[in-house]
């Protein structure tokens, strides 16, 4: 049986912090209910404490959705887990996520305080908050870039206290992948009480290895993945829910399922991108417009012969409309009489060697063919 991965959404949480991208609780509800349909397993809902209205969405997600479980991130404070436990009261599956920095550059300059110090308010969060939910998520905050036998002592000393979660996070996107697994397989390895638990990687963007890491940390006995839809999240962004999901699809020989329904990731990601007003990279990997369009002649006619020449992944299995081919100076005569056989002209070799001259010409000048100049080019031949 393949093993199974479990896909914690934080776009709700982590994505809403990009600049400009905010939500009000009513579009937060659309895109739960949306992640939901997708199959998601988390879906971190908010950081109820940070405002009222973040409060108030984590209570009104909570009522609104009804499989997946339910997430308040916290400090590792009383009055942030205290906050979170009454927005989470009305959700069928709840989970408080708290913790706090492992990194010595975290301990020393951010919370100036001492590793010993760290271990024990992280142990007393884990606690307090088990007092509320049998379910908690702690986080080692730029465990990335922590000492990992400070950070291992850091994960059994959680996972003794009560977290069925343990979050270890590249913060700041440093890591690179194979560090990153050998990270985690550190943990699998040396952490005595690690099969309490279930170890998370959170990884983000900086340097564009946040998918790229969260595979290393899977392969090393990760169990759940955070990301988000588009990637999008705090400065560079996050893991890449799509990216995720499709890797693992088309990588059978990994042994790794998730519950995701593929088919939902282009709708899921349209509806995130316009409710935020993010607009998504054209080349972005499942999702992009220009992931399954095709320019260079080469390729167009590799493709119209068997599309598995230069598509890995079927449209329709992403949910996105069919492969296209775009018309411009670099595309070949294959691509050409394929086009207009579409649009209802049949040409004699002959003739498609004169008009695709023609085409050629047109082509550099208007940069991208559609219908219309084809009709135009035509109108001679008619």
């Amino acid at each position: 049986m393949a093993k199974r991965v479990y896909i914690f959404d934080t776009t709700l949480r982590d994505g809403e912090q990009v600049p400009g991208c905010q939500l009000n609780t009513e579009e937060k509800i659309r895109v739960a209910k949306a992640l939901e349909e997708l199959g998601v397993d988390v879906i971190e809902a908010g950081f109820p404490i940070s405002s009222p209205g973040d409060f108030n969405s984590v209570v009104e997600i909570s009522k609104a959705v009804k499989e997946p479980i339910i997430c308040a991130l916290t400090r590792a404070k009383e009055m942030d887990i205290d906050s979170a436990a009454e927005a989470l009261r009305f959700a069928k599956r709840k989970r408080i996520h708290t913790g706090i920095g492992s990194s010595d550059m975290h301990i020393q300059y951010k919370l100036r305080t001492t590793r010993e110090k760290v271990i024990e308010q992280g142990v007393a969060a884990v606690k307090y908050a088990r007092k509320f939910v049998d379910d908690v998520e702690f986080f080692c905050e730029d465990a990335g870039r922590a000492d990992v036998v400070f950070l291992a002592q850091m994960v059994e000393a959680v996972i003794a206290a009560g977290a069925t979660v343990v979050n270890i996070p590249d913060t700041t996107g440093y890591t690179l992948p194979w560090q990153f697994g050998e990270r985690i397989k550190y943990l699998m390895d040396n952490v005595k009480n690690v099969d309490k638990a279930i170890i998370s990687a959170h990884c983000h963007n900086d340097l564009g290895l946040a998918t790229a890491n969260a595979i290393a940390a899977i392969a090393n006995g990760a169990r759940q993945v955070e990301c988000t839809i588009n990637g999008i999240g705090e400065r560079a962004g996050n893991t890449s829910l799509e990216e995720v999901a499709m890797i693992i699809k088309s990588h059978p020989s990994l042994g790794i399922e998730t519950g995701i329904n593929t088919k939902k990731l282009v709708p899921t990601s349209d509806l995130v991108s316009s409710l935020m007003r993010m607009p998504v990279q054209a080349n972005k990997a499942i999702v992009g417009k220009n992931a399954f369009a095709h320019s260079s002649g080469i390729h167009q006619d590799g493709f119209l012969k068997h599309r598995e020449n230069y598509e890995i992944i079927d449209p329709s299995d992403v949910g996105a409309d069919a492969s296209s081919i775009v018309l411009t100076a670099r595309s070949g005569r294959a691509a050409l009489s394929h086009r207009l056989t579409t649009i209802g002209y049949q040409l004699s070799k002959e003739q498609l060697d004169q008009v695709y001259k023609k085409f050629l010409d047109m082509a550099d000048q208007r940069k991208q063919i559609e219908d219309a100049d084809l009709n135009e080019l035509m109108a001679p031949y008619c």
